[in-house]
């Protein structure tokens, strides 16, 4: 069995730049071996979802808007990277950047967290559609659908790094 400090420096970042709920499972005694995405990712979501509203808000906030400002300084995790230059975020035209960037600014403040997607296996224009309906929805349910999103995320991740079963 791996040790907490190397635990939580694996997967830490499963969750945002959110160490706190790998820590909390371990300290649990949540993560038992064998570790595999599916029991790995039931541990940590476990105690995401028991995380206070404030705490769940902190890591909606953590995630980065899609081609926002730190897409374009390099400024992203390698995770999230990766994840958005997959889904062609990286390669948007003037216009499809400006209508992110105007789609961003108007989602933070009308929900008070950036839009979060899963982007895996989603090109840019089935994004910037979702995005287009979600802003639309109240703040209850996208803190609903963003934390959803959240938990897929960190099963891709987590997917990537661990076996599946």
């Amino acid at each position: 069995m791996v040790g907490r400090a190397e635990f939580v420096s694996r997967f830490g970042g499963v969750f945002e730049h959110s160490p706190f709920i790998a820590e909390r499972a371990f300290d649990a005694g949540d993560v038992r071996e064998p570790m595999t995405a599916g029991t790995v990712h039931a541990a940590l979501t476990k105690h995401f979802r028991a995380a206070s509203q404030d705490e769940r808000l902190g890591v909606l906030r953590a995630h980065p808007d899609l081609a926002g400002k730190l897409a374009i300084a390099g400024g992203l995790t390698e995770d999230s990277r990766k994840e958005q230059a997959g889904a062609g975020l990286d390669r948007l035209s003037p216009n499809e950047h400006a209508r992110f960037t105007e789609l961003n600014a108007a989602y933070v403040e009308k929900n008070g967290f950036p839009f979060i997607i899963a982007v895996k296996g989603l090109t840019k224009d089935d994004i910037l559609r979702s995005f287009e309906t979600r802003i639309n929805h109240n703040v209850q349910d996208e803190f609903a659908t963003a934390t959803e999103q959240v938990e897929k995320i960190a099963l891709l991740r987590l997917t990537a790094i661990l076996p599946e079963s």
